[in-house]
């Protein structure tokens, strides 16, 4: 879907296993429930594929699960959520580093906890928002969160492009709410959804790396 109709000022990135990989966090919670790490990813890849919310993973193992209430206990416990500059993807600097020289307006926005965004905020991205879904009160795919991305972005929302991995809770949400999109394959959604037919008719642009970003936006705005 090249050719959008306007120029790119702005570019918000999801979090999750686009900017940060999640392996370590979902084997701590397989940890956690007591089961296999394998077992657990295996799972949770049949759970994405089937179309259902991920959380339905936890409920295989334990039924009754609530997150936010074992979320809570594994603070307590002392083994909170946690990443770091390990987990990070390691084409993420260069490619916000380019984002940034280019002029382009950066944001991180994703469904995160406020501990999330405290480390996020900590890690120190060259980006000027750090916002998740816990600050805002409103989760993807939700198009409440959606509208508060574009009203935190001083641009347009035709301006701004919005990067994920997840066709059904970044791209899609995304698109309905008039940004540009560009869906990145990787992680389990990314890899999983890659051959769904609505990502070639509503994603804007589709990359393997982060490291294409740059270099597609040029091309973008240059053909506007």
């Amino acid at each position: 879907m090249e050719g959008f109709g306007s120029m790119i000022r702005a570019v918000v990135f999801d979090v999750g296993e686009c900017l940060v990989n999640e392996t370590r966090e979902y084997g701590t919670w397989a940890d956690w429930l007591g089961v296999p790490r394998h077992t657990f990813s295996a799972v949770f890849g049949a759970v994405i594929a089937r179309g259902l919310d991920y959380r339905e993973t936890f409920q295989v193992f334990r039924p009754g699960f609530e997150l936010t209430e074992e979320r809570r206990k594994r603070d307590e416990a002392g083994q909170p959520e946690w990443f770091g500059e390990d987990d990070i993807y390691p084409d993420v600097r260069p490619a916000l580093k380019e984002l940034r020289a280019a002029g382009l307006w950066l944001g991180l926005a994703g469904n995160q906890t406020v501990n999330a965004g405290r480390i996020l905020r900590k890690l120190d991205f060259p980006v000027d928002m750090v916002a998740t879904s816990d600050d805002w009160g409103a989760s993807k795919p939700n198009l409440a969160f959606f509208e508060r991305v574009i009203e935190a972005v001083p641009y347009a929302a035709e301006e701004i492009l919005y990067v994920g991995d997840r066709l059904d809770n970044d791209v899609r949400p995304a698109y309905e709410s008039g940004m540009a999109t560009a869906l990145i394959r990787r992680g389990p959604w990314g890899v999983i959804q890659e051959h769904d037919l609505e990502a070639d008719e509503i994603a804007t642009i589709r990359i393997s790396s982060l490291d294409e970003l740059p270099g597609r936006i040029a091309s973008l705005n240059k053909s506007q």
